[in-house]
């Protein structure tokens, strides 16, 4: 039997890990749903010695990583993984693993909805309503089939958004790491996107290279009026650059579903009427969170039972 630690979860329990685990002859042990300090999380492996660590928020540090005798494999419960020192996983022969693609759908809608919110301005009119102004004469609204619409990395989730869009009839432009054709949009250069896209939507992977990725270079560079869409991770934008932005007027707004500083995002930006938050829910439905914590505990389940994950994000040493 093996222990396998829940570091913490956004959800209101731990019922569907709990099943795969124990039904496999595991034991489950969970933590806080809000996620304990980095020091705190170093203390929780340390008493429970897990072969297994599964976490949603927590950041899972090199030391927490390097305490367990037999630690065999760090579980994201999402998709990105820059809360998990991976390197360090690597380095000691442990697994590091995701569900890359479990709220593809929800993710690639959420993008969408953001865009059509500004186009049509429907939370700024509900607001404007909801305060006792009836002010249809003050609209400035965007055809959707007559924007062009940039999209900032093409893993299954940018697919996705490059599809659905292509429904609306928008000019679609693409960047990303290969310069390989994609049916229906473009691919052209980040500078080339930015010069000439109505909305720009990020979906690209936080990484050392991504990290400020839209910074007040790049931002400088957008098309006068651009509207930018982040439903990816919030450092990929620098939070100063893009507050400077929507106050000289080079933006129209930001909608975004991710903001550096989360959960306590910098007031400066997220109080302002020209732009649309949402606490980090993109990826989230019924269907989409009972799959990733079901799909989740199986790839724990089967690293433990001798199998390699499904989706692996590492090569640990003495792996091949």
């Amino acid at each position: 039997m093996a222990v396998v630690l829940l570091t913490d979860f956004a959800w209101p329990d731990d019922s569907i890990e709990r099943r795969v685990v124990e039904a496999a002859g595991h034991r489950l042990v969970s933590g806080p749903s809000t996620p304990l300090s980095t020091d705190g999380i170093e203390r929780l492996v340390a008493d429970c010695e897990p072969q297994a660590i599964m976490t949603c928020w927590a950041r899972v540090s090199q030391r927490a990583i390097g305490s367990p005798k037999d630690l065999r494999i760090v579980q994201r419960l999402g998709v990105g993984i820059d809360n998990i020192a991976v390197e360090a996983a690597t380095a000691r022969g442990t697994w590091v693993a995701n569900v890359p693609d479990y709220c593809v759908d929800e993710v690639s809608d959420h993008a969408i909805a953001l865009l059509l919110d500004w186009a049509r301005g429907t939370t700024a009119f509900d607001r404007d309503v909801k305060r006792g102004h009836w002010r249809p004469a003050s609209a400035k609204l965007r055809r959707v089939s007559e924007l062009v619409v940039g999209i900032v990395g093409y893993g299954a989730i940018g697919r996705r958004t490059v599809a659905k869009l292509a429904g609306f009839g928008c000019k679609l432009l693409l960047h990303r790491a290969s310069g390989d054709p994609v049916e229906g949009a473009s691919v052209v250069t980040l500078d080339a996107l930015l010069a000439a896209s109505d909305v720009v939507i990020l979906h690209a992977p936080l990484t050392p290279a991504t990290r400020h990725l839209i910074n007040a270079d790049r931002l400088g560079r957008c098309k006068s009026g651009a509207f930018l869409i982040n439903v990816s991770r919030g450092d990929i934008v620098d939070t100063k650059a893009l507050v400077a932005a929507l106050e000289s007027g080079a933006l129209s707004g930001a909608g975004l579903d991710v903001v550096e500083g989360e959960p306590e995002p910098p007031r400066a930006l997220v109080e302002r009427p020209d732009v649309i938050v949402t606490p980090h829910v993109a990826f989230s439905s019924d269907a989409s969170l009972a799959e990733l914590r079901r799909r989740a505990a199986e790839q724990v389940v089967r690293v433990l039972g001798g199998g390699t994950p499904i989706h692996p994000c590492n090569t640990p040493k003495g792996h091949s």
